[in-house]
């Protein structure tokens, strides 16, 4: 009986621990990566992603939220005609909340054409606006009178910080945590492609049919060679 040396038993021990990474790469479903690579191809299609989406319809609520509590306003002063036009052609900074809603306008402007049209991935514009939104109420409060003088501001200011929160804690992340998810799926993709030789099509099983009445000839005549001769 042969001995095997004890370094080649090392060897061969280190080879074998060595192989779980290679049957875990194995392991993979390529039917599986590749589903899942359309589905995320299928998003990039569509433009815009679905927590997105749900921020631009908040920031469209913000505007339309900030406008309805601005008629109120206005219809509570004495009618909506002659408050408005107190307020937009006769502007006072401190008893007008006409600003409150350039504000919402202003706000909705910025976030939808950066976040909606260009999809801008970082949270500068929305800094920008809630920094001037902040500022902006902050002196608004101080100077105005009246219960429409703290109601107005403190809703456009909490609508403000949540579409903050919202974008910096919720879109960006999840948008990034997919693109990761995509990334690893098309490199696992592109490992199983080459370590799985692909499947063979159809068409390389398929025999013509010259080559079956071919087959059915040669047979006839070996039936004819074999007959005895009378």
């Amino acid at each position: 009986m042969i001995r095997v040396p004890a370094d080649a038993e090392n060897a061969h021990s280190s080879s074998v621990e060595s192989c779980p990474s290679l049957r875990d790469v194995h392991s993979i479903n390529p039917t599986q990566l590749m589903a899942r690579i359309e589905s995320y191809e299928g998003r990039e299609k569509k433009g815009i992603s679905d927590v997105r989406r749900t921020f631009c319809l908040f920031v469209t609520f913000d505007l339309l939220f900030i406008t309805l509590l601005w008629i109120i306003e206005l219809n509570v002063k004495g009618g909506i005609e002659t408050t408005l036009e107190k307020e937009v052609l006769h502007y006072d900074y401190s008893s007008s909340y006409f600003d409150i809603f350039l504000l919402a306008v202003f706000r909705f402007k910025v976030l939808i054409l950066a976040y909606a049209m260009c999809r801008l991935r970082h949270w500068w514009a929305i800094a920008f606006t809630t920094a001037v939104t902040s500022a902006f109420l902050l002196a608004k409060v101080i100077i105005s009178q009246g219960a429409f003088g703290y109601v107005l501001p403190i809703i456009s200011f909490i609508l403000a910080w949540i579409e903050t929160w919202f974008l910096d804690f919720k879109v960006l992340p999840q948008e990034a945590e997919e693109e990761n998810r995509f990334l690893i799926a098309q490199d696992a993709s592109e490992r199983a492609a080459l370590l799985h030789p692909g499947v063979l099509s159809d068409g390389q099983f398929y025999s013509p049919p010259e080559s079956v009445a071919g087959s059915d000839e040669d047979s006839e005549e070996k039936q004819d060679s074999e007959k005895p001769i009378v």
